[in-house]
């Protein structure tokens, strides 16, 4: 009952910016986590960066110091500024959000395709 859409992504220089957005809706009570997850052609899935319902943050070594996650707790939204954007980012970024019932669970968006040429 938790839907998750992102938007933002696209064709970008290197060097360019880009920000991603995912909003979620349906059953959200209490949020544990929201963040982004990227997936290259041909590699696994891996945490890009994460806000926690406390506020702290964690990053990608890769991405520290050019991406920027933020919330808008109100909207149930999550945001992910990049900056200087490089070829190597090019993948497909997925929203995650963890929800805490009984346990944690974790949903997904569909991915929003991002492409960095040099």
């Amino acid at each position: 009952q938790v839907q998750l859409v992102e938007s933002g992504g696209g064709l970008v220089q290197a060097g360019g910016s880009l920000r991603l957005s995912c909003q979620a809706s349906g059953s959200i009570f209490s949020i544990n986590s929201m963040g982004w997850y990227r997936q290259a052609a041909g590699r696994q899935r891996e945490l890009v960066a994460r806000i926690f319902s406390g506020g702290s943050t964690d990053y990608a070594d890769s991405v520290k110091d050019r991406f920027t996650i933020s919330r808008d707790n109100a909207k149930n939204t999550v945001y992910l500024q990049m900056d200087n954007l490089k070829p190597e980012d090019t993948a497909v970024y997925f929203c995650n959000i963890v929800v805490v019932r009984s346990r944690l669970i974790d949903y997904w968006g569909q991915g929003t395709q991002v492409t960095v040429s040099s």
